[in-house]
């Protein structure tokens, strides 16, 4: 028998993870609306809430987000007022971004909303169930 005729697309891991992750992705985008920013610039926010002054190039490695689509990010939260760029004083070369005060202020709000869109997200799931997917999907991302 024809292998080809048995594939059922929406069975396959990867059609499942892309359309679960656009959904994720609306959800998150619809609630953040008010805010003017993204799940994107959410994520680099997020990142530097964790340790602020990082490279741009360590939270595009942090992020996997190439280092072109982070310049456009960066741009956009330094324009909002939200982060601002330094040289490093070690390395001329190297731009640290750093959180200003508008930026570590709209923390807790943002972080709120980011957590009623994981439990929104997740409701049809187990306590154990979120700590299997959470396992299954760091292990595909290694």
């Amino acid at each position: 028998m024809d292998k080809t005729a048995e594939y059922d697309i929406e069975e396959t891991v990867g059609f499942l993870l892309a359309k679960a992750y656009r959904r994720g992705y609306a959800i998150f985008r619809d609630r953040l609306q008010g805010y003017g920013i993204t799940p994107p610039q959410f994520s680099l926010l997020a990142f530097l809430w964790k340790e602020d002054g990082l490279s741009q190039a360590e939270i595009s490695e942090k992020s996997q987000i190439d280092r072109a689509t982070m310049v456009g990010l960066v741009d956009r939260l330094e324009k909002e007022g939200l982060v601002r760029r330094l040289k490093d004083a070690s390395d001329r070369r190297t731009w640290r971004i750093c959180l200003t005060e508008k930026g570590r202020s709209v923390k807790g709000e943002l972080c709120s909303i980011a957590e009623e869109v994981t439990k929104a997200f997740t409701s049809r799931l187990s306590e154990r169930e979120i700590r299997n997917l959470k396992n299954i999907l760091l292990k595909i991302r290694r």
